[in-house]
């Protein structure tokens, strides 16, 4: 990206949740620098990466977290979830136990993050649909009942991967949009207490990028 990546407006923290395995990892890395590792490790502790792109007008710059799903890494969940304004929750659409679990992982996203954030569950690893244990419809209605987006992807060929990150990150662009016309009295728009999500200088963003962990 360049010094591209340097010039934005605004700057949103995304975290990836859900079981190890589902491919968390790569999509991350597919989004990010369009890479997919097949003898991809298991993530220790917390890493991100970030990515601009265009909402509008507007540069969007997308800060995603990756953690393991891995219980022994639970105790970094306060600082993981804190200043996130949307989250994936992602499934293995051919492990029906990891599917099982979402809402467990929602219970601990709510537990620990904004009210307000925007949430999307994603069915991963679509190149396997053979293997299919989790249909699509059911997967869909979960959503449609919890309030969730929705998409199904595969980090391996790249399907819906651009859509499931930029659809969230337009979401949270338009609920950032409409809160600031409900807000004009106020220089900063924030869809939670971190402000990681801000209409004040690029420069004053940098902060979100170092939470101490």
């Amino acid at each position: 990206m360049g010094s591209a990546e340097d010039d934005y407006n605004f700057v949103f923290k995304v975290v990836l949740i859900g079981e190890s395995g589902v491919g968390k990892t790569n999509l991350l890395s597919r989004f990010t620098r369009n890479e997919f590792n097949h003898d991809s490790r298991t993530t220790i502790g917390v890493e991100f990466s970030t990515r601009t792109i265009l909402v509008g007008d507007a540069a969007v710059k997308a800060q995603i977290w990756d953690t393991a799903g891995l219980e022994r890494y639970r105790a970094i969940t306060s600082a993981y979830y804190r200043g996130a304004v949307g989250a994936l929750v992602v499934f293995d659409i051919t492990k029906h136990q990891t599917y099982d679990v979402v809402d467990r992982w929602l219970k601990e996203l709510y537990d620990h993050a904004e009210a307000s954030i925007v949430v999307m569950l994603v069915g991963n690893k679509t190149d396997l649909a053979q293997a299919r244990e989790v249909p699509m419809e059911e997967a869909k209605m979960f959503a449609d009942n919890n309030g969730l987006l929705f998409v199904e992807t595969s980090a391996l060929d790249s399907t819906n991967v651009e859509e499931a990150f930029e659809t969230i990150l337009k979401e949270i662009f338009y609920k950032v949009q409409k809160q600031k016309q409900r807000s004009s009295q106020s220089n900063t728009v924030s869809l939670a207490s971190e402000n990681p999500a801000s209409t004040a200088p690029a420069q004053a963003e940098r902060r979100p990028c170092c939470v101490a962990l």
